[in-house]
């Protein structure tokens, strides 16, 4: 039984993608560095808790199928920054050759962009002194209607 569970993570890794663009980073990669770890014997193997590798398996062949993107279907595909899937994949890689220096801009622009939101909620919720910790909270309050 435990050559068929090594068999079914093997194969599982081996469809999972890795993304070069995030090395060290990249949960292809952990997947296939954890398989080996679990199965050092190979099919010989021998898994103490059977029930929970298998519900292992099957939440990573979940992920790896994309059941919750098909189960709870996005309206759109927008998000606060209003950034693209490319700038976020740009933003979010370990960095390859040129591309650091596109990330590091990418950040200074979003930065730049929210500037003002972010200082606004600085100012408004920082405290003066340490006594004013609990003064600036309660200014942010709405005082109660009497």
């Amino acid at each position: 039984m435990a050559a068929s569970r090594y068999r079914r993570f093997l194969k599982l890794c081996e469809e999972w993608p890795v993304d070069e663009t995030k090395r060290g980073r990249d949960l292809g990669a952990y997947l296939r560095q954890r398989v080996a770890q679990a199965f050092r014997e190979g099919e010989n193997t021998q898994i103490v808790e059977p029930e929970a590798c298998d519900q292992m398996y099957e939440s990573l062949a979940r992920l790896h199928s994309n059941y919750y993107k098909h189960k709870y279907p996005r309206p759109r595909d927008t998000s606060f920054s209003g950034l693209s899937l490319e700038e976020y994949k740009l933003i979010l890689s370990t960095g390859m050759g040129g591309a650091a220096a596109a990330v590091s801009d990418t950040l200074d622009e979003f930065k730049e962009m929210n500037k003002g939101t972010w200082k606004k909620l600085q100012e408004k919720f920082a405290p003066r002194s340490p006594e004013g910790k609990h003064t600036a909270w309660a200014r942010a309050l709405p005082r109660p209607r009497t």
